[in-house]
């Protein structure tokens, strides 16, 4: 679980944009983005995870630093609070496609994103994108326009006791990605535009053939097109795909004309080398369903759910949401030392009223049993079923939550996920491995779809899915010695 933002929008205040130079109405000062940037951040290393490769953290660094250097934040004429503003780098541990920016110099890629760029000049360009959204202060110029707490939408569903305010869809689905997603979405197409051009340019600047980034954008319109796809990175306030295609391979051959020295590398090589063995899609270690049971091996425990059910695994939580989402169950770490404690604090909460609470042991596990009901902002009484598990040095929690109103039904379907949980001891399931990338040259000249073995796929993935991550088309002509990333 973790902590929700709390810092809001003040007046409008002016500030320096630090791409034109010019004095403009600014939702934050400079120092207050550089505190939310590192509140929020914290925040979504918990909800996201660290991608645990050091040496791909260091390669990501390595190129965003240099992209950087040439940005409007490191120029002689900028002034010294941002030239000297410290910029973070992360690679996130996240199959979603995604990239975006936080105020104050936070930068995230998702390995999904690496994953599916071909080199070091469309990652350039991707990093130069989001380097600009810092750049030019849009998060700050949005709040401006607006009068609004845009900022402080990233923490609105992220709570750590009951979501008794609020749907159930938005409080459970800002737990994931949502809250840097929602931050994405504030931004205007204008703002998007702007952050392609100077993502351009400083990809340029920093030596990169900048036009390799509207293969990228292929890409991205090819998993659009996808039937059920979205992209949650790339919705409805940026420029469509398509039309990036075409703008970045004009910019490019305009920021060609302008440097002094030519900007042609593409280090394909290089990029190649840093993705190998980076994991493919999911990662079943950090969990897994299958016929109606959540598996996690790192942690070896499982439990079932009812059928129909949407899992929303994150890393540390885990949602099972109602197909009409009229009840949910929370799975997560309890931060106390064993489940009494854990549910003496859980029942203090303010608003909360105990109506039932027991010992109780579930599998051989010691644990506490809890219903509290509770008001919602909109007068409504709601229901909470809570067990409290200690379990290998871990205590965790569940809570099912529904109206008081439905309470009875779905009672019986919290009681059987929660006190199914148990240890996990299937070989099959503990030692399961997630599919990782492998850098392979063509043997011989034939089709791409002649190269794919679809039992080395995760089960998410498609022959189609691979053709793109490889910015290919599945019938296209792979000739030998062309290298290729595919499941080891």
């Amino acid at each position: 679980m973790t902590a929700a933002l709390s810092l809001t929008v003040p007046a409008c205040t002016t500030g320096v944009n630090p791409v034109s130079g010019n004095t403009r109405a600014m939702g934050y000062s400079w120092e207050q983005e550089l505190q939310l940037g590192k509140q929020a951040d914290q925040q979504i290393q918990q909800q996201f995870g660290v991608y645990e490769s050091e040496e791909l953290q260091r390669y990501v660094d390595r190129i965003a630093q240099d992209v950087l250097a040439v940005s409007h934040m490191r120029r002689p004429d900028t002034p010294d609070k941002f030239r000297n503003a410290e910029f973070t780098f992360r690679v996130l541990d996240s199959e979603v496609i995604n990239a975006f920016a936080l105020p104050g110099g936070y930068v995230y890629v998702t390995r999904g994103l690496l994953a599916h760029l071909n080199n070091e000049a469309q990652l350039a360009v991707v990093l130069g994108h989001e380097i600009a959204h810092v750049a030019a202060r849009h998060a700050s110029q949005q709040a401006g326009r607006q009068q609004l707490t845009q900022l402080g939408v990233l923490g609105a569903g992220v709570a750590g006791g009951l979501a008794f305010g609020g749907e159930t869809a938005r409080s459970i689905m800002g737990l994931g990605g949502q809250a840097a997603q929602l931050f994405s979405l504030k931004y205007s197409r204008e703002n998007e535009r702007e952050s392609d051009r100077l993502g351009v340019e400083y990809a340029v600047k920093a030596g990169y053939e900048a036009s390799e980034g509207a293969d990228f954008f292929t890409t991205l319109k090819r998993k659009r097109d996808q039937s059920g796809q979205s992209i949650p990175s790339w919705q409805s306030t940026h420029p469509d795909p398509g039309e990036r295609e075409t703008s970045i391979v004009r910019l490019a051959q305009e920021w060609q004309g302008r440097v002094a020295e030519p900007a042609n590398e593409i280090d394909q090589g290089p990029y190649y080398n840093a993705i190998a063995r980076i994991i493919l899609g999911k990662n079943p270690r950090q969990g897994f369903t299958e016929d109606n049971t959540f598996y996690h091996p790192d942690l070896r425990f499982s439990f079932p759910y009812p059928a129909g059910w949407q899992v929303i695994n994150q890393p540390r939580q885990v949602a099972v949401v109602e197909p009409d989402q009229s009840a949910y169950v929370t799975f997560s770490f309890s931060q106390e030392d064993s489940p009494r404690a854990a549910a003496t604090a859980f029942a203090g909460q303010e608003g909360l009223t105990t109506v039932d609470r027991s010992s109780t042991s579930i599998n051989g596990l010691n644990a506490e049993r809890l219903l509290v009901s509770g008001k919602t902002q909109q007068g409504g009484e709601v229901r909470a079923l809570s067990y409290f598990i200690a379990y290998d040095d871990n205590v965790y929690r569940f809570t099912g939550i529904t109206t008081s109103q439905r309470y009875n039904q779905y009672e019986s379907e919290f009681e059987r996920t929660m006190r199914g949980f148990d240890q996990l001891r299937d070989p099959a399931k503990l030692n399961v491995e997630p599919a990782r990338i492998a850098i392979r040259d063509a043997d011989t000249r034939r089709a791409f779809s002649q190269f794919v073995e679809p039992s080395r796929l995760p089960k998410e993935m498609n022959s189609e899915d691979l053709a793109i991550l490889n910015q290919v088309e599945l019938q296209q002509t792979i000739e030998r010695g062309q290298p290729l990333k595919l499941p080891n």
